[in-house]
C-alpha cells in the first residue's frame, strides 16, 4: 500500500453525492454537500488534500447551494400557501 503525500483523505466525491442527493430526492442535504464543499476546498487549497479533487468539490458546492436555495424557495413557498389558506378560512367565516 502506498503512502498517500497528503496527510487528509478527499471529502469531495462524498459531498458530491450528497449535492446530488439534495437536488434530486432531499433538499435537506444540500446545506450539508454545501458546507463539506467549502470545507473540501479549503483543506485542498491548504494542501492537507489532494488537488485532483477540486473539481467534484467545487461541483458539490454549487449543487449544495442551488439545492439551498430550491429549499429556501421550498420552505416560503409553504408559509406563504398556509398564510393565504388561513386568511381566506377567516374570512370566509
Amino acid at each position: 500500500m502506498t503512502q498517500s503525500p497528503y496527510p487528509e483523505q478527499s471529502q469531495a466525491t462524498t459531498a458530491l453525492v450528497l449535492g446530488i442527493l439534495g437536488i434530486v430526492i432531499c433538499q435537506i442535504l444540500a446545506p450539508f454537500a454545501w458546507s463539506m464543499g467549502n470545507k473540501e476546498m479549503q483543506a485542498i487549497d491548504a494542501g492537507r488534500r489532494p488537488p485532483e479533487n477540486r473539481g467534484t468539490a467545487n461541483a458539490a458546492r454549487i449543487l449544495g447551494i442551488v439545492g439551498t436555495v430550491l429549499l429556501g424557495i421550498a420552505i416560503i413557498g409553504v408559509i406563504l400557501f398556509f398564510t393565504v389558506f388561513s386568511i381566506a378560512a377567516v374570512t370566509t367565516s
